[in-house]
């Protein structure tokens, strides 16, 4: 079940708790791991928002799953969340805090979209004019590929997305065509 207060209050309660015990980048480093593992393993994902198992084996589950791979702070979090029957939360709450530690860090995520991969070289160049042009100090690129681009880019970024491909522009084609502009219409 999806609640984002919930989720923003308890990510604001462990960024705190972060920041004051100054393990701000160790709970950061496990929340990306968590996040990973949410992502990539759907049956961890699943047991999580399974209403049919109970918090006990929820519980059991996830300290097998992170033993020996989060620091003390995170594990005692997430038993906080075992023992309030939030263990459900977690993905949305992992998404929150990552969400703050980029908003106090201003990091600004970018999506990036090409018809091929990249090289190093060209996601250092993507990188540099947007830190130019936007006057933006921390980038976080993500890029993906998608061939029904044809060529080209799409470029998202706080909301905004900026669309350079080429299959947008045989779209875009494709409706003049379907409009026929260049014919004069008749009343």
């Amino acid at each position: 079940m999806q609640n984002p207060r919930l989720a923003i209050r308890y990510a604001k309660s462990l960024l705190d708790l972060a920041q004051e015990q100054n393990k701000l980048e160790l709970v950061y480093d496990d929340m990306k791991l968590l996040d990973n593992i949410c992502k990539t393993n759907r049956e961890f994902a699943n047991v999580l928002k399974s209403p049919i198992i109970k918090e006990d084996k929820k519980n059991k589950i996830i300290e097998s799953v992170t033993a020996g791979r989060i620091n003390s702070l995170t594990a005692s979090f997430i038993k906080l969340l075992g023992n309030k029957s939030r263990e459900s939360n977690l993905p949305e709450i992992i998404s929150a805090f990552i969400e703050q530690y980029n908003v106090i860090k201003e990091i600004h995520k970018v999506k990036l979209t090409t018809a091929v991969e990249l090289s190093d070289e060209m996601k250092n160049s993507f990188i540099d004019r947007i830190k130019a042009s936007e006057g933006i100090k921390n980038i976080e690129l993500e890029t993906l590929v998608n061939e029904n681009l044809v060529g080209g880019f799409v470029l998202e970024m706080e909301g905004k997305k900026a669309d350079a491909s080429i299959r947008r522009d045989l779209m875009d084609v494709q409706k003049q065509f379907m409009n026929n502009d260049y014919i004069q219409k008749l009343r």
